[in-house]
């Protein structure tokens, strides 16, 4: 049984939403070390351009914004001109968040957050599908959503509506693209600590917080390489329209 090879992603290729941020970069690295081709796509390009550099061959950086279908098309197609193949594996990571009680929450910061968060995902996920059905070829899909998407704290009502949409919607996608052989399957981080996070996390409240968490410790991104290998490769053939958390057991714990 060949274990290693289950796992392989050599010969595909993967395009990587938000790539310029530090899960996204994580992601790009771990698809690039298991074989994929890489398409680096976020607003901050330099980043991208960095990364791609560091990782060497079979990796690209091309602009997105998810606010504009035409130019999420423009990253597909730059993908499939660098590396000669369709996108046929997509991890819709880019988010946004903003921390406000729903009282004060801005309706362009309802916007703001939903649009990235689940409208954009959904415009990545139909131009991904789409281009994958037109050449005939199977694919995975990975969203991300968050813990927050299946409980929820004070002050999150944007992000946590948005990725609570992603998951439904991960499931509502996987039914309709079943036959075409492309799966959908959500990855739920809880927290992880990050540069925009540690200060937080370092607070009382943010001691407080970890303390409810079941493993008493934050996540980190290389906590969600074998989750994020998983959905993205052969290893899960039959998984589809599946939920997986990776937090500590923090979506579990007891009220």
């Amino acid at each position: 049984m060949d274990l290693a090879g289950l796992f392989s992603l050599e010969g595909r290729v993967a395009l990587v939403t938000g790539a310029s941020g530090t899960l996204g970069a994580h992601f790009a690295r771990v698809l690039h070390a298991a074989g994929a081709a890489v398409v680096l796509a976020a607003r901050r390009l330099p980043a991208c351009e960095s990364l791609a550099a560091e990782l060497g061959g079979r990796a690209v950086a091309v602009p997105l914004d998810l606010a504009d279908p035409a130019a999420i098309a423009s990253a597909f197609a730059s993908g499939e001109a660098a590396f000669g193949a369709p996108c046929d594996v997509i991890v819709n990571n880019a988010g946004v968040a903003v921390t406000q009680p729903a009282l004060e929450l801005a309706t362009e910061a309802w916007d703001a957050v939903a649009g990235v968060n689940l409208r954009g995902a959904f415009l990545v996920a139909r131009e991904g599908a789409r281009r994958l059905v037109a050449a005939g070829r199977s694919g995975a899909i990975v969203n991300i959503s968050s813990i927050l998407g299946l409980r929820v704290t004070a002050g999150v009502a944007a992000y946590a509506a948005a990725k609570a949409g992603l998951i439904q919607l991960t499931r509502a996608l996987a039914v309709d693209l079943a036959r075409h052989r492309i799966r959908v399957n959500a990855l739920a981080p809880g927290y992880v600590e990050t540069d925009m996070n540690r200060a937080f996390f370092a607070t009382d409240a943010g001691q407080a917080m970890i303390r409810r968490i079941p493993t008493r410790r934050l996540g980190t991104p290389a906590d969600l390489t074998g989750a994020l290998l998983l959905l993205a490769s052969d290893a899960s053939a039959h998984m589809t329209g599946a939920v997986v958390a990776v937090d500590g057991g923090h979506s579990i714990n007891p009220l």
